[in-house]
């Protein structure tokens, strides 16, 4: 079973621990939605992720473009070189590293 676990560590400072994997990203981002809507910048630290794939690039996406539509501002801290990957391959890097 794949999980993982989205945790506030300080004020509008999250760490995501486990997979960001087609089988968790939906449940990440309802998780997500209720918590980052409360903070004008988010930080979310990845450094914890053990699987991620292109459902998890998805997800960095649309916070980012969540964020944007509430002029609000979200970054990530040490993403997983698989998900860089993607993103480099995609051409992507430069709107998820903003």
């Amino acid at each position: 079973m794949s999980s993982f676990e989205l945790k506030r560590t300080a004020d509008g400072v999250f760490d995501l621990i486990g997979e960001m994997s087609f089988e968790t990203a939906a449940q990440i981002l309802k998780a997500s939605e209720r918590e980052f809507v409360q903070h004008a910048e988010t930080q979310v630290n990845l450094s914890q992720v053990s699987k991620a794939d292109s459902a998890g690039l998805a997800l960095l996406l649309e916070w980012k473009a969540q964020a944007k539509s509430r002029n609000t501002v979200i970054r990530y801290v040490a993403l997983p070189e698989s998900l860089l990957a993607v993103a480099r391959t995609t051409e992507v890097t430069d709107l998820i590293l903003d």
